[in-house]
Formats: structure tokens, C-alpha cells, sequence
């Protein structure tokens, strides 16, 4: 590059003293020519040697740069044989590994032949073995069928009546164990709940009936009752619904009807009659319904002061005519409005001992038995009708299941419907809460008497406080302290399953050994 600067410095040179020689030329004459002359070869010999300088210093750093990428690319090359120095020792060394590897897995490959091998061997073996053992175990079968003589059925079978008692035994001493446990734990809370509530509950220990006789002042009135050719009679029992019953009894005429509200009405319109003493088809449809406003008024009231009492508010105004009607209702000679209350009372007060809600367990107390305001009419459980009249005017799903189970149609699911429960048995099975028929009592104590004896190893079984209990003894030679526990559950069992009853019965299964001896 600088070479070719000199040689254009040199034209350039050359051309400048060309054309100061041509002017000098023609500016002067023959000296000054000749002294142009000589400057201009003067200045064309020091351009030269100026030229000749910067091409040698070219040569020269042109030689510098090739000696310098010459280094560079020296440099370069020894990296690059360096690094494939590095790789082909690595590539050796995997190759080393490889073939160790691969050594490796031959040996093992032959070392798993090998197993393979022993273990085909010894699975013939053990085969041989095994049906050598089927042979000495068939050959020992046969006998011991022959000694024994018994076949391998019936040792099987003889063998599984022998486990199933076995677990029998073990289960009831589970069962026990169990209840054990349980007992220790629930039996002291549950009656100090039950105790607590019975003492602070202050409720009327009397059998309530509801009326169904109108005293007469005298027995000339049943003429007039009847009426002429009957007509009296019959327009009282078509505005009421009801049957008037007027037969030799002194002094009493007999009210007869399937529904409690109307034999008010009639018992309230029938005593007003006999007093005003103007006995008439016009005055008594005029009296009837008079009776009826005022029943249905009563009716009203009940429910509210029900509600006010026990202290629940809230209700659908239908419900609260429901409660009131309880009023007319009785169950085994109970009042179903006064057993409602005292089921409401009793849930209150085990709920304040088990930190519960106090006004739903109130609440769910006196609606319990709404059903029977009008089970009369329509046909099912009062327990579900109850709960489908609560679920029809807004109560709670736990009000309306707390209804539904307390008499098992329903499984129950919450701690609520437990309670109701628990204080509808004990407000029905409290002395003098309830009453029913001779023929009835009796009957149902001979079925619980016939279900006890109906056990194998029952000798005797006695029905005792007043079906509240089964007394069942079993010979100690058939059953065994342990079959006792089951035995005593199974009785319950039937005895949920074939009958119905108010409250619960307790079963008690009694087994005794008795030795007997003489002194001669």
C-alpha cells in the first residue's frame, strides 16, 4: 500500500516539475530556464529518494504483518491440535469403558443363563416333590376317612361348626366387651342428663281424657234432643259430623266421632241447647255455629299460648292451629298439647346440658306430634305427616327430621332427633302419663312371654313392670354366659320387629348354675 503511494507521490512529482518547467519556460529565457530546470530535477530527485524511503518502511511493515499473522495462525493451529489431543484421549477412554461394560454384560448374561437353568431344575424338582406330598396326603386321607369313619365333607363341615361356635363364643365376648366400654363411658352422662331433666321438669302426673258425655238436668230433655220423629237428633248430627248416642244412661247423652274438634263443637253446642232450652233445626244450625267460631278461637289461643310457653316464635300461623288442636287430641288417655309441652321442655333442658341450640330443641319438642292433629284424615305415620306439614310451612331440615324420626320412620341422624326422642318416651312412659285397654295390656304381655320362650334354652320368661321389663331364664347347661349377651339382643330385635309399644322394654337374660347335693 505505501509502494503505490510513493509511486504516485513520484508521477505527482514529476508532473509538477513538468509543468514548472513549462512555465518557467515560458516566463524566462535560457538562465532562468536552466535554473527551473535544476530546481525541477532537484525536486524530482528528492521525491524519488522520498519514494524509494516509504516503499522500503512498506516492505518492512508488510514483512512485520506477515510475520505476525504467520505467529497467530501457528498459535491456532497448536490450539486446534491441542483440543483434538483432548478428544481423542476422551474418545479412548469411553471406548476403554465400553468395552468393560460390555464385558460386564456378557459375564452376567451367562450368569443369568446359569440361574435360569437351576431354577428350571429345581422347579422340577419341587414338582416332583409336589405330587409326591398329594400322593402321601391321599394315601392319608384315605386313611384316616377309614379309621375315622368319616368322610372329608363331613370333617369339613364337622370343622366349621366348630370355628363358627368358636367365633360365636368370640363375638359375644366382643359384644360384651363393648358394651362395656360403652356403658362405663355414655351410661353415667346419658342418666345424669335423664335425672337432671325428670327433677327439674314440675309437670301434672295425671291421665287426661277429653269428654264424651253431655249431663243431662233430667231425662225428659232427651226427648226434646230428639225432636220430633227424630228431627232434632238429625240436624245436630249432620251440622256437626257426629253421632249422638241416646240409650238408657240416667241423665247423659254419649258423643261419638272420630274427630276431636267436632265432638267439641258438638259438646259445646249440645250444653248450650240444653240451657237456652229452644231445640230447633234453625237454633241449632245458629248454635253449631257459634260453637264452631268459638272452637276455632280456642283453638287459635291454645296454639299461641303454647308457643309463648315454651318461648318459640316464628311459626306459620297453620302450625300454631295445628298445636291448638292438639288440645282436643288424646293418645292412650294422654293429652297430645300437654305431652307436647312437656317433650318441649324436656328437649330444653337436655339441650342446655349438652351445650345445644334451647329453642330449636324447644321447638322441635312441641311440633313433634302435629301430625296427630290431623292423622285422623289423612291416611300414614303421624310422625311423617307431621313432618310434611312442618316441611310444607317453612320449618328447618332439622326440625322437619327431628319430627320424622322420633318414632324410627326415619333413621335418626342428628343429635336433635335423638333428644326428641329421648323426651317423647319419657313424657309418655312417666306413671300416670298414659292408659289403654285391659284387652290390650294383656295381650301385649302374653307376646312379650311368647317371644322370650320362643328361644332354645329358655326354661321360663316373665313379663314385669307393667311390660316395661322381660325377665327370660335360660338353663346353664345350654347356654353359655356369652351366648346370654347375644340372646338378650336378639329378643330385643324380635321383639322391634313383631310388636308396638310406647316408651322402651328392657330385656334381661338371667343364667344361674345350680349344684345340688345331699347329706345322708
Amino acid at each position: 500500500m505505501k509502494i503505490e503511494i510513493a509511486m504516485l507521490l513520484i508521477f505527482a512529482g514529476l508532473v509538477v516539475g513538468g509543468f514548472i518547467g513549462a512555465v518557467l519556460r515560458a516566463k524566462s529565457s535560457g538562465a532562468k530556464l536552466a535554473n527551473a530546470e535544476r530546481e525541477a530535477a532537484q525536486i524530482v530527485e528528492n521525491a524519488r529518494k522520498e519514494a524509494e524511503t516509504i516503499r522500503k518502511e512498506a516492505e518492512i511493515e508488510s514483512k512485520d504483518v506477515v510475520f505476525k499473522a504467520k505467529a497467530d495462525w501457528e498459535e491456532e493451529v497448536r490450539e486446534v491440535r491441542k483440543e483434538l489431543l483432548a478428544h481423542e484421549k476422551r474418545l479412548v477412554h469411553k471406548e476403554e469403558n465400553l468395552d468393560r461394560k460390555v464385558t460386564q454384560v456378557d459375564t452376567k448374561e451367562q450368569e443369568l443363563a446359569r440361574r435360569e437353568q437351576s431354577l428350571l431344575d429345581r422347579d422340577r424338582n419341587v414338582q416332583k416333590r409336589t405330587e409326591e406330598v398329594e400322593a402321601l396326603v391321599a394315601e392319608q386321607r384315605a386313611k384316616l376317612e377309614k379309621i375315622s369313619g368319616i368322610t372329608t365333607e363331613e370333617a369339613k363341615q364337622q370343622l366349621m361348626a366348630a370355628m363358627e361356635s368358636e367365633a360365636r363364643h368370640d363375638a359375644a365376648k366382643r359384644i360384651k366387651q363393648i358394651e362395656d366400654e360403652a356403658k362405663e363411658t355414655a351410661d353415667k352422662k346419658a342418666k345424669k342428663i335423664l335425672s337432671l331433666t325428670i327433677q327439674r321438669y314440675a309437670g301434672d302426673y295425671v291421665a287426661e281424657k277429653t269428654i264424651n258425655s253431655v249431663a243431662l238436668p233430667n231425662d225428659e230433655m232427651k226427648g226434646r234432643i230428639i225432636g220430633r220423629e227424630g228431627r232434632n237428633i238429625r240436624a245436630i248430627e249432620a251440622a256437626t259430623g257426629i253421632d249422638l248416642i241416646i240409650d238408657d244412661t240416667p241423665e247423659a247423652v254419649i258423643i261419638s266421632g272420630f274427630n276431636p274438634v267436632r265432638r267439641e263443637v258438638a259438646r259445646l253446642a249440645l250444653e248450650r241447647l240444653i240451657t237456652d232450652g229452644r231445640i230447633h233445626p234453625s237454633r241449632i244450625e245458629e248454635v253449631v255455629k257459634k260453637a264452631e267460631l268459638e272452637v276455632e278461637s280456642a283453638i287459635r289461643e291454645a296454639g299461641e299460648q303454647a308457643t309463648f310457653d315454651v318461648g318459640v316464635h316464628g311459626i306459620h300461623q297453620e302450625i300454631i292451629k295445628l298445636v291448638g288442636r292438639l288440645r282436643y287430641r288424646t293418645s292412650y288417655g294422654q293429652n297430645v298439647l300437654q305431652h307436647s309441652l312437656e317433650v318441649s321442655f324436656l328437649c330444653g333442658i337436655m339441650a342446655a346440658e349438652l351445650g345445644m341450640d334451647i329453642k330449636q330443641a324447644k321447638r322441635a319438642g312441641l311440633l313433634h306430634d302435629i301430625g296427630k292433629a290431623v292423622d285422623h284424615e289423612i291416611e300414614g305415620s303421624h310422625a311423617i305427616i307431621g313432618a310434611d306439614l312442618a316441611r310444607k310451612y317453612g320449618e328447618p331440615a332439622e326440625i322437619v327430621h327431628a319430627i320424622a324420626a322420633h318414632h324410627e320412620e326415619e333413621k335418626p341422624e342428628t343429635v336433635l332427633a335423638v333428644l326428641v326422642q329421648a323426651a317423647d318416651a319419657l313424657s309418655g312412659a312417666r306413671p300416670g302419663a298414659r292408659r289403654e285397654m285391659l284387652e290390650t295390656y294383656v295381650k301385649r304381655l302374653e307376646d312379650l312371654e311368647r317371644i322370650g320362650t320362643s328361644f332354645n334354652g329358655v326354661t321360663s320368661c316373665f313379663a314385669i313392670q307393667a311390660g316395661r321389663e322381660v325377665r327370660v331364664m335360660v338353663s346353664s347347661e345350654i347356654v353359655s354366659d356369652d351366648q346370654s349377651h347375644v340372646m338378650a339382643k336378639d329378643i330385643a330385635r324380635k321383639i322391634e320387629d313383631e310388636m308396638t309399644y310406647p316408651g322402651q322394654i328392657r330385656v334381661n337374660v338371667i343364667r344361674e348354675t345350680r349344684a345340688t347335693d345331699y347329706a345322708k
